[in-house]
């Protein structure tokens, strides 16, 4: 960390043991992303909210370009409020780190067609997109109900990949039926 740790009680005086724990997991916190920047946390006594009885343990942690910060983690056991938080924001870094790196799944939408032309006895046909490419299909790529409930006109939505000798559907679904 660039800044030292930062260390708020409110309505509760903090033992040398609790900070400890603090110190030892915010320093944990280094090995799930290196770049940190600051480490605020502020845990709360009982009292000083609705939910009398309870901690409530916040942190904040600025990284290159965000602030990450897990809000009202609270438990009627101090340590367990500290350790859902620390935990929370362990997530929230591990999360920011796989984002930074490109890591998370998009997932793409389904493009919409029509189906142009089927040939049922050899198992496929084509899509027309709206700007009038051609797509293979093949019977196995459709969703269910189905290659039978298929027409020529049947509007669908679709999942474009390279194949052998040009673009295919790897999935076609048929719009208005359950799996969309």
């Amino acid at each position: 960390m660039q800044q030292p740790l930062q260390i708020t009680a409110r309505d509760i005086a903090l033992s040398e043991a609790v900070e400890d724990d603090i110190r030892e997991k915010a320093a944990n916190l280094v090995t799930y992303d290196d770049r940190i920047i600051s480490c605020r946390v502020v845990v709360e006594g009982p009292g000083r909210h609705h939910r009398q009885g309870s901690y409530t343990v916040r942190i904040d942690l600025t990284v290159p370009g965000a602030e990450l910060v897990v809000d009202r983690q609270t438990d009627e056991e101090l340590y367990v409020a500290i350790r859902n938080a620390f935990n929370a924001a362990r997530r929230r870094l591990e999360d920011h780190a796989r984002r930074r790196r490109r890591e998370v799944k998009v997932h793409e939408s389904m493009a919409h067609a029509r189906v142009s032309k089927l040939f049922p006895e050899r198992d496929y046909g084509f899509l027309e997109t709206p700007d009038g490419r051609e797509i293979y299909f093949h019977r196995h790529s459709v969703l269910h109900p189905g290659f039978e409930r298929l027409e020529i006109g049947t509007e669908v939505r679709f999942t474009e990949e390279a194949g052998e000798q040009g673009p295919q559907a790897s999935t076609v679904a048929i719009l208005g039926t359950s799996g969309l």
